[in-house]
């Protein structure tokens, strides 16, 4: 017995030539546009979502953030929002 899968349905108001181009696309490539918009999503949101979601850091910066964590100063009320605002979202 397989399990059912659920979809949802995603609609979007584009320009006609941009719909046009996206079903260019998916034809050449031997694909539905369904398809061929979810390989787009599948393949793209992960890397968006990892460029807003990952900092990179010299190893001067890190170090600089280290020291300031460590440091026993008190956090200004913007700091403490934004870390609460990353708390509940879930980071």
């Amino acid at each position: 017995m397989t399990a059912k899968i659920n979809y949802e349905r995603l609609e979007a108001k584009i320009q006609p030539e941009i719909k046009r181009l996206a079903e260019r696309a998916a034809l050449v490539s031997g694909v539905t546009l369904t398809d061929y918009l979810i390989k787009l999503i599948q393949e793209d949101a992960p890397k968006t979502l990892k460029a807003h979601t990952e900092i990179k850091l010299t190893n001067e910066q890190f170090d600089t953030f280290l020291s300031i964590c460590d440091s026993d100063r008190e956090l200004s009320n913007e700091l403490k929002a934004a870390a609460k605002l990353l708390d509940d979202e879930g980071f």
